[in-house]
């Protein structure tokens, strides 16, 4: 009988680094990676760890010197080319703190390629913290095995996002109104779904986005879905569709 694999498997700690990555290169990680590192992984000179930049792939890194709040990285060799993500775009509007973190942090497992706060009349949070959703992004790429970090746009109100997107763009909206069903409206090409807030866009919301050029109102099934998990619902279905699945 073969023996159970022991969960979770052991692997290498990964790590994104904004120093572009290349056979040879010498890598300092700032404080809080150093500490993470040689405090919380207990890790010292000579262990091997992942990197990766965004833009190159990932590389196997070993520790070359560490000390109290410095460390650094002798990179060795290419362990994966840069990964293709599909070229999804996620608008949504922010929810309560901790869901949005949660939102962003399965939406970068799951794939996006980009996400975009969008203010409604319904949002409830006044502010959208950047640093925090992009820091949240890189910890699920770490953890997820992606190389490319989804980007995270600037927070828009709905009639500007309307106005600046491309058009080129298929935009699917998700409208508790009713709409076609997911499955079947999904098409291959670049697309963007757009997620309401609690209590779901108002009437002159959405009468703006059917009027939208190229946008499709889709439906995404009979029960209500609370806003983060219709975002990733509609982001799970689309990959099963015409992404990467």
């Amino acid at each position: 009988m073969p023996a159970t694999p022991a969960w979770p498997p052991k692997s290498l700690p990964r790590l994104f680094v904004r120093t572009p990555l290349s056979d040879g290169a010498r890598v300092e990680l700032d404080a809080a990676q150093a500490n993470y590192l040689g405090n919380v992984m207990r890790l010292g000179v000579g262990a091997e760890l992942l990197v990766f930049d965004g833009s190159s792939g990932e590389w196997l890194a070993r520790i070359a010197e560490a000390g109290k709040k410095r460390m650094t990285l002798f990179v060795e060799r290419q362990t994966h080319e840069q990964e293709h993500i599909a070229d999804i775009w996620l608008a949504f509007a922010p929810v309560k703190r901790t869901r949005t973190d949660w939102l962003v942090e399965k939406a970068t497992e799951l794939g996006a390629a980009r996400l975009v706060p969008v203010i409604t009349q319904r949002t409830i949070p006044e502010r959208v913290k950047l640093e925090r959703l992009e820091a949240i992004a890189i910890e699920a790429a770490e953890q997820c095995g992606r190389t490319v970090l989804p980007e995270i746009g600037e927070p828009l109100q709905l009639a500007r996002f309307l106005d600046q997107r491309d058009t080129s763009r298929t935009l699917y909206f998700a409208d508790e109104g009713g709409g076609e069903k997911a499955s079947n409206a999904f098409r291959e090409g670049p697309a963007c779904l757009l997620i309401g807030p609690e209590g779901g866009f108002t009437d002159e919301e959405r009468a703006a986005v059917r009027a939208a050029p190229n946008a499709v109102p889709i439906s995404l099934g009979p029960r209500i879905l609370r806003a983060e998990t219709a975002a990733l619902a509609a982001l799970a279905a689309w990959m099963s569709a015409v992404g990467e699945w």
